[in-house]
Protein backbone atom coordinates (compact mmCIF):
# COMPACT_ATOMS: atom_id res chain seq x y z
CA UNK A 1 0.00 0.00 0.00
CA UNK A 2 1.16 3.76 -1.12
CA UNK A 3 1.22 6.35 1.79
CA UNK A 4 0.77 9.91 0.61
CA UNK A 5 1.99 12.73 2.63
CA UNK A 6 1.23 16.73 1.96
CA UNK A 7 2.91 19.32 4.12
CA UNK A 8 1.42 23.05 3.87
CA UNK A 9 4.15 25.05 2.71
CA UNK A 10 4.04 28.83 1.74
CA UNK A 11 0.45 30.28 1.62
CA UNK A 12 -1.16 27.47 0.29
CA UNK A 13 1.56 25.23 -1.45
CA UNK A 14 1.71 21.55 -0.56
CA UNK A 15 4.69 19.26 -0.93
CA UNK A 16 3.53 15.97 -1.48
CA UNK A 17 5.65 12.99 -1.08
CA UNK A 18 5.20 9.20 -1.15
CA UNK A 19 5.98 6.23 0.47
CA UNK A 20 7.98 5.03 -2.66
CA UNK A 21 9.86 8.23 -3.15
CA UNK A 22 7.94 10.06 -5.68
CA UNK A 23 7.43 14.32 -5.07
CA UNK A 24 5.08 16.91 -6.50
CA UNK A 25 3.54 19.65 -5.72
CA UNK A 26 0.03 21.44 -5.62
CA UNK A 27 -1.30 24.81 -5.03
CA UNK A 28 -4.22 27.30 -5.61
CA UNK A 29 -4.77 30.21 -7.86
CA UNK A 30 -3.53 33.43 -6.80
CA UNK A 31 -7.55 34.92 -6.82
CA UNK A 32 -8.34 32.64 -3.98
CA UNK A 33 -4.94 33.22 -1.89
CA UNK A 34 -2.46 30.84 -3.55
CA UNK A 35 0.60 31.08 -5.40
CA UNK A 36 -0.27 29.05 -8.33
CA UNK A 37 3.51 27.27 -8.41
CA UNK A 38 1.45 23.89 -9.41
CA UNK A 39 -1.45 22.17 -10.21
CA UNK A 40 -4.33 22.59 -7.83
CA UNK A 41 -6.25 19.19 -6.35
CA UNK A 42 -8.79 18.79 -8.93
CA UNK A 43 -5.92 19.49 -11.48
CA UNK A 44 -4.46 16.83 -10.04
CA UNK A 45 -7.36 14.28 -9.79
CA UNK A 46 -8.05 14.70 -13.33
CA UNK A 47 -4.64 14.20 -14.41
CA UNK A 48 -4.48 10.97 -12.24
CA UNK A 49 -7.50 10.12 -14.10
CA UNK A 50 -6.01 10.94 -17.63
CA UNK A 51 -2.75 9.10 -16.75
CA UNK A 52 -4.48 6.17 -15.77
CA UNK A 53 -7.01 5.70 -19.14
CA UNK A 54 -3.55 6.41 -21.18
CA UNK A 55 -1.37 3.73 -19.41
CA UNK A 56 -4.75 1.54 -19.55
CA UNK A 57 -5.80 1.56 -22.77
CA UNK A 58 -1.96 1.49 -23.90
CA UNK A 59 -1.53 -1.84 -22.15
CA UNK A 60 -4.34 -3.64 -22.96
CA UNK A 61 -3.43 -3.01 -26.82
CA UNK A 62 0.22 -3.68 -26.78
CA UNK A 63 -1.20 -6.69 -25.29
CA UNK A 64 -3.14 -7.31 -27.83
CA UNK A 65 -0.41 -6.67 -30.27
CA UNK A 66 -2.88 -4.68 -32.15
CA UNK A 67 -1.56 -1.48 -34.22
CA UNK A 68 -2.07 1.85 -31.49
CA UNK A 69 0.00 4.15 -32.19
CA UNK A 70 -1.04 6.81 -29.11
CA UNK A 71 -3.59 8.63 -27.07
CA UNK A 72 -4.43 11.86 -26.44
CA UNK A 73 -6.62 12.64 -23.13
CA UNK A 74 -8.17 15.21 -21.81
CA UNK A 75 -10.75 15.30 -19.00
CA UNK A 76 -12.60 18.84 -17.83
CA UNK A 77 -14.34 19.61 -14.85
CA UNK A 78 -17.57 21.38 -13.89
CA UNK A 79 -19.89 21.96 -10.93
CA UNK A 80 -23.13 21.43 -12.58
CA UNK A 81 -26.63 21.71 -10.62
CA UNK A 82 -27.92 18.24 -10.29
CA UNK A 83 -31.45 19.36 -12.47
CA UNK A 84 -29.26 19.71 -15.79
CA UNK A 85 -28.28 15.59 -15.85
CA UNK A 86 -30.56 13.97 -17.82
CA UNK A 87 -28.35 10.92 -16.75
CA UNK A 88 -28.07 11.32 -13.29
CA UNK A 89 -29.11 9.23 -9.98
CA UNK A 90 -31.24 10.28 -7.22
CA UNK A 91 -28.90 10.58 -4.72
CA UNK A 92 -27.54 13.76 -6.39
CA UNK A 93 -29.47 16.40 -5.10
CA UNK A 94 -28.40 20.44 -5.84
CA UNK A 95 -25.27 20.49 -7.28
CA UNK A 96 -22.93 17.66 -8.42
CA UNK A 97 -19.03 17.42 -10.06
CA UNK A 98 -19.50 16.31 -13.49
CA UNK A 99 -16.31 15.04 -15.28
CA UNK A 100 -16.60 14.86 -18.96
CA UNK A 101 -13.76 12.91 -21.13
CA UNK A 102 -12.08 13.51 -24.61
CA UNK A 103 -10.31 10.67 -25.66
CA UNK A 104 -8.39 9.92 -28.88
CA UNK A 105 -6.77 7.02 -29.94
CA UNK A 106 -4.16 6.88 -32.66
CA UNK A 107 -3.94 3.88 -34.73
CA UNK A 108 -4.83 1.49 -37.89
CA UNK A 109 -7.65 -0.38 -35.72
CA UNK A 110 -10.74 -1.91 -37.15
CA UNK A 111 -13.88 -1.39 -36.00
CA UNK A 112 -13.97 -4.09 -32.98
CA UNK A 113 -10.90 -3.02 -31.41
CA UNK A 114 -12.24 0.56 -31.76
CA UNK A 115 -14.96 -0.50 -30.00
CA UNK A 116 -13.25 -2.45 -27.28
CA UNK A 117 -10.90 0.62 -26.86
CA UNK A 118 -13.40 2.73 -25.91
CA UNK A 119 -14.68 0.28 -23.47
CA UNK A 120 -10.96 -0.17 -21.43
CA UNK A 121 -10.73 4.02 -22.24
CA UNK A 122 -14.20 3.92 -19.86
CA UNK A 123 -13.10 1.40 -16.89
CA UNK A 124 -9.64 2.02 -16.19
CA UNK A 125 -8.81 1.20 -12.44
CA UNK A 126 -9.27 5.20 -11.36
CA UNK A 127 -12.36 6.24 -13.57
CA UNK A 128 -13.88 2.75 -11.83
CA UNK A 129 -13.01 4.12 -8.54
CA UNK A 130 -14.46 7.67 -9.25
CA UNK A 131 -17.52 5.92 -10.60
CA UNK A 132 -18.33 3.94 -7.47
CA UNK A 133 -17.25 6.03 -4.79
CA UNK A 134 -14.95 5.09 -2.15
CA UNK A 135 -15.14 4.51 1.35
CA UNK A 136 -12.85 7.27 3.41
CA UNK A 137 -11.90 6.84 7.01
CA UNK A 138 -10.81 10.24 8.90
CA UNK A 139 -8.93 10.52 11.42
CA UNK A 140 -7.71 14.01 12.73
CA UNK A 141 -5.14 14.43 15.59
CA UNK A 142 -4.21 17.93 17.08
CA UNK A 143 -1.10 18.15 18.66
Amino acid sequence: MTTITAELADGYAVAIRSSEGHTWAADEPVGVGGTDTAPNPYELLLGSLAACTSITVSMYAQRKGWSFEGIEVSYEHARIHADDCADCDDRHAGYLDQVISHVTIYGDLDDEQRTRLAQVAANCPVHKTLERGMHLVDEVVFA
